[in-house]
């Protein structure tokens, strides 16, 4: 799940908010949240706004 949701924020060009890329893969909105909290805890991703994210 991860790597799709990188991919989605990648793809977007421009901080996403979790149910946007939920809406893009077909999952759940609170699944998507806890990938964003993951991808940020490793570095991966940060949070330019509050609610937005993008890959680092």
């Amino acid at each position: 799940m991860e790597k799709k949701v990188l991919d989605a924020m990648k793809k977007a060009g421009k901080p996403v908010k979790p149910a946007d890329v939920a809406k893009l893969l077909g999952a759940e909105s609170k699944e998507v949240s806890k990938v964003f909290d993951q991808l940020k805890k490793k570095g991966k991703s940060h949070s330019p706004k509050r609610c937005y994210y993008e890959p680092t």
